[in-house]
């Protein structure tokens, strides 16, 4: 049973307003559903609006972050819980170990390593959970094409472009974490070649 969303996103403020209107969406339709989102307790962009938008539409949010971004500054002060850790590493385990599922909106390095991240536990066994990338306004298209060329030259297997669900809104994003099949990663054999929905 899905209770509980890792929610990996950016801190930028100096986005296109449509990145915060797909954090909004997401924050609200996962609070009506009074869910529990897990994120890095950012106080600013698409985190401050995830955060808001969940605990406004009734849902909890309990955020981890490293001590010395506390210390800076760095930290929503109104969140449901708030976790400090020593370290970044620390952050992404208790991150996914707190939820059972996990989505990607768009963000920078951060939110890339941590989606990274997280497929290559899948792919290890090491997290049996739903991933769902929400590809808003197209953000992830040229990173799928990456995955792509990838695939062509033989670097990732065609399979393993399995691991992850793909939504274009946020409703969609939340129905694919509670399909049966997000659930399990299971091999299958032939190369995909368009990931991209159009």
């Amino acid at each position: 049973m899905i209770q509980s969303v890792c929610i990996y996103c950016a801190s930028s403020t100096r986005i296109d307003p449509v990145y915060m209107e797909a954090a909004a969406q997401l924050g609200s339709l996962l609070g009506k559903r009074k869910m529990k989102i897990i994120n890095g307790a950012g106080s600013i962009g698409l985190m401050r609006t995830l955060s808001d938008a969940t605990l406004q539409a009734g849902g909890t949010v309990t955020g981890v972050i490293p001590r010395f971004m506390v210390d800076r500054g760095w930290s929503h002060s109104t969140l449901s819980e708030l976790i400090e850790v020593e370290t970044m590493h620390q952050r992404k385990q208790i991150m996914a170990d707190l939820a059972d599922a996990a989505i990607a909106l768009p963000g920078g390095f951060g939110t890339m390593e941590e989606l990274l991240e997280i497929i290559t536990w899948k792919q290890l066994g090491l997290y049996p959970k739903p991933i769902v990338i929400l590809n808003a306004n197209r953000y992830y298209d040229i990173f799928l094409q990456m995955i792509n060329k990838a695939i062509d030259e033989q670097f990732i297997h065609p399979q393993n472009a399995l691991i992850w669900k793909l939504a274009t809104t946020a409703e969609q994003a939340v129905d694919l974490i509670f399909e049966k099949d997000s659930f399990e990663y299971i091999p299958k054999i032939g190369y995909h070649t368009n990931l991209i929905k159009n």
